[in-house]
């Protein structure tokens, strides 16, 4: 039994291209807008023929429609009603196109343009009059800085690469589209610059978005996926920003950006582990400044990664690596918990994520509210209640606030989840088991990779020609090259020499 869905697709297939009586394309494209309420048919008359315009209502703007299309083409005196004449002769509005098959103006209808027909021809005149509510352009508020540009990528695409291109003036930079979900028709747009940009990635992001085939595009979840090498590992492979200026950076380095419609954060690919600990303000502090501020940031990475672990383990097995006074503080502390402390650091981790769960759902006002009270409340009371030490609690506290130091979000969720493994192995087996759970993260690490490129670049495979702009951030005059490991085309960037 076919689908009603199946039977307007068969329907539109049986109308490639639309007849050329305009009563008949009305009763073609009623049927196929049946019980679409939004959608408007507005049919009108010329001294010399009859037009039908069709748009939706609320994505178009209808006063510059009645005000550009519809009273020009009533008034005006040429008696030719051949499309091409009305677009250069009457209406004005720039921003047109001619469209002839059926599905090109299905999808111009949904991209909010509105479509002018005539009753002598078979084809449409699509004019780009959109006007639907959006954000207006706001400081970015999962990149915030203190010194740097308040521009922030908002929902609409057209916004985003204007943004952009502001800051890139040059026709090298290429926005490649496409259109992807089966009802959604969401445009996505893939951003390069020609001559430093490898061609390879380009086509291999190209590939692997044509072959993606979802109902809808509605996060930046099904692309991501789908540029990712590694599907099932818990390791992002794909940068996100809101930021204009990170992706240009991102743009000028030799990678390729992603742009979607409906979604205020671009996607670059290709990405090492490095590079997404990097901030925008690495490069707008002074450089020794900069290059501190990312020491801190690797060493509060694995502090996040290993501290609980750590703990456990030396508390556990290897007592004698504690000086003696501090041991017995803690023995002291721990002289009414009844668990081992691999189920006291399970207990706080657990609520400690529970507490950033609940601030993140809750609303705005909330939320914060929940997390500082909570925290402290909980805390106190599992701390009197015997459930838990103090320094316990204050491990889990340092290690929840080191992975908050991390610039992108999706690797600190990482950060939520990998402790825990490591953590059993910690407690089961002491310094061996951490030790084992570092050479396993570290493995998967060594494995994955992100279009050819390795994730853990240039440090693995190593190039120490790079590594000055990782384990730290030399002055911008001495970074004449550009990041090798992503383009080897035009390797030299712009102010060489100079």
């Amino acid at each position: 039994m076919k689908t009603a869905d199946l039977h307007l697709k068969e329907f539109i297939k049986s109308y490639e291209f639309l007849p050329s009586s305009l009563e008949e394309k009305t009763k073609i494209l009623k049927k196929i807008y049946k019980n679409c309420d939004d959608i408007v048919f507005h049919p009108f008359f010329s001294k010399q023929s009859a037009y039908l315009l069709i748009f939706v209502s609320g994505l178009c703007d209808e006063e510059k429609i009645h005000e550009h299309i519809v009273r020009p083409i009533q008034h005006t005196s040429i008696v030719s009603p051949e499309l091409p004449l009305i677009i250069s002769h009457v209406t004005n509005i720039t921003n047109t196109k001619i469209l002839s098959n059926t599905l090109e103006i299905i999808d111009e209808i949904a991209d909010g343009n509105a479509i002018l027909f005539n009753d002598i021809e078979n084809k449409a005149v699509s004019y780009r009059i959109t006007s639907y509510e959006k954000r207006s352009i706001e400081e970015p508020q999962a990149e915030s800085v203190i010194i740097g540009s308040r521009e922030g990528f908002i929902e609409s695409v057209s916004t985003n690469l204007s943004l952009v291109r502001r800051k890139i003036k040059t026709p090298s930079l290429k926005m490649s589209s496409m259109v992807i979900g089966t009802y959604s028709h969401t445009s996505i747009y893939i951003s390069y610059i020609e001559g430093i940009a490898s061609l390879q990635i380009v086509e291999d992001v190209k590939e692997k978005l044509k072959k993606l085939n979802v109902d809808a595009v509605l996060s930046n979840a099904s692309i991501e996926e789908a540029l990712e090498d590694n599907w099932s590992s818990p390791f992002p492979q794909v940068q996100y920003s809101e930021r204009p200026e990170v992706v240009a950076a991102a743009l000028l380095e030799g990678r390729v950006a992603i742009f979607i419609d409906g979604v205020p954060f671009v996607l670059m690919v290709p990405v090492t582990l490095f590079t997404l600990l990097q901030t925008p303000e690495d490069y707008t502090e002074r450089f020794i400044n900069g290059t501190l501020s990312r020491w801190l940031r690797y060493f509060f990475l694995m502090v996040a990664l290993l501290a609980p672990s750590a703990y456990i383990a030396i508390l556990t097995f290897h007592q004698e690596m504690i000086p003696t006074t501090l041991l017995l503080r803690i023995a002291q502390s721990r002289e009414e918990i009844p668990f081992p402390a691999f189920l006291e650091a399970l207990i706080m981790q657990v609520i400690f994520e529970v507490l950033r769960e609940a601030g993140i759902r809750l609303p705005k006002q909330m939320g914060s509210t929940v997390s500082i009270v909570g925290t402290l409340v909980i805390g106190q009371a599992a701390i009197q209640a015997g459930l838990v030490s103090a320094p316990m609690v204050m491990i889990v506290a340092i290690t929840g606030i080191s992975s908050f130091l991390l610039p992108q979000y999706t690797l600190s969720i990482v950060l939520r989840w990998i402790p825990f493994p490591v953590m059993f192995l910690s407690g089961m087996l002491g310094l061996v088991g951490l030790m084992l759970g570092v050479l396993i993260i570290a493995s998967h690490l060594c494995s994955l990779k992100s279009f050819g490129l390795s994730y853990l670049a240039p440090l693995a495979p190593n190039d120490s020609s790079l590594l000055k702009d990782v384990l730290i951030r030399v002055p911008l005059k001495f970074m004449k090259k550009r990041p090798s490991i992503y383009s080897s085309i035009n390797p030299n960037r712009r102010n060489e020499g100079k």
